[in-house]
């Protein structure tokens, strides 16, 4: 004899359906919707209309203060398990470990948290300002005043007066008034 699955058998009773939970509505409650933010696994079933009014006026952050409210957006960015600033936070005794024995030539190591050195920002020149700080012979970062007293200096050595008409010198000094004017525009009073 072949066993019959109960669900396909046909005259198993199945429940009644669920009543709209809004007062006064004899529609079947279909469609679910929390009960509160303290109880978000119990619900309301409601019918189409009364779900849609419900879910319109549902504030899940209703009571909650600013502060409130942030922390628990930060708390379901991060499905709510503990977290820490990367490179610092937690030290973990495997990478203090790593630490002792490793010599860390190149800083992989290196947390970058409070404790971590500060590494100064490094400014990047295009090649006209690059090759112009080569031909006044100084290095960034430098300021306004340094800049004008290495023209100054620069411009008394290469002065068309001191080097006798010197056509050596005087596209040397050419060369200089053109870096000076590039660096102007770029060095910071």
């Amino acid at each position: 004899m072949r066993r019959k699955d109960k669900l396909l058998e046909g005259d198993a009773k199945s429940p009644p359906p669920r009543l709209c939970d809004h007062p006064d509505c004899s529609r079947a409650g279909l469609y679910r919707a929390p009960k509160a933010r303290e109880r978000l696994n119990e619900f309301f079933w409601f019918c189409l209309d009364h779900v849609r009014a419900y879910n319109r006026a549902w504030n899940y952050y209703s009571g909650m203060k600013e502060p409130e409210i942030e922390a628990e957006i930060r708390n379901d960015t991060v499905w709510r398990r503990p977290s820490w600033p990367m490179g610092g936070g937690v030290k973990n005794p495997r990478t203090q470990f790593v630490h002792a024995v490793f010599d860390d030539a190149f800083g992989v190591f290196n947390d970058a948290g409070p404790e971590a050195e500060a590494k100064p920002e490094r400014e990047t020149f295009d090649v006209e300002a690059r090759r112009s700080f080569s031909i006044m012979e100084i290095k960034p970062p430098i300021n306004l005043t340094e800049l004008k007293s290495r023209y100054k200096e620069l411009v008394k050595q290469l002065h068309p007066d001191v080097n006798g008409g010197d056509s050596a010198a005087e596209d040397r000094l050419k060369e200089i008034n053109q870096a000076y004017a590039v660096l102007k525009k770029i060095v910071p009073s």
